[in-house]
């Protein structure tokens, strides 16, 4: 029987896109416990003001929330914990060069599954000043307009 090829998002870190420029992606593997993977699972995470810190060799996700599991009474952990990241340590050695630059920093984009396991995808990201991100409405907006404009003299 064939593997599925698709990877299902459970979760998307849409404000990132708006206030930061993805420069280049990562995927890293969770360190998670079970209640936790059931609650994902469920589709109960947010990925909102997340963010990665490289220190003392390790790669931490702090602040994304994951709900407790409804079914897990003792088992359940702190929603906001800091969770560990496995990356292979090359990974994370030139993470943490590419960090130390000026402006750059680390923000969770997507939550997915790939096969049975539980992916996140990092950005490395630069931060967007106010006329950047007013930029990037209007690009969306005159694209949008163009296809609209396209479909009904296509229509025609």
């Amino acid at each position: 029987m064939a593997k599925d090829k698709s990877n299902p998002i459970i979760a998307q870190n849409k404000k990132a896109y708006h206030d930061y420029f993805v420069d280049e992606e990562f995927e890293a593997g969770l360190e998670l416990f079970g209640t936790e993977v059931k609650s994902i699972r469920q589709g109960r995470v947010n990925l909102k003001d997340s963010y990665v810190s490289c220190k003392t060799g390790e790669a931490i996700l702090i602040g994304m929330h994951i709900s407790p599991y409804e079914q897990g009474n003792i088992f359940n952990r702190d929603p906001l914990r800091s969770r560990r990241l496995l990356l292979h340590r090359r990974e994370i050695n030139k993470l943490i060069g590419l960090t130390q630059q000026q402006g750059y920093t680390l923000i969770p984009l997507k939550l997915y599954f790939k096969g049975q396991y539980v992916k996140l995808s990092l950005g490395l990201c630069r931060g967007k000043k106010d006329y950047d991100k007013r930029a990037s409405i209007a690009e969306r907006d005159a694209k949008r307009n163009m296809s609209r404009a396209m479909k009904e003299f296509n229509q025609r």
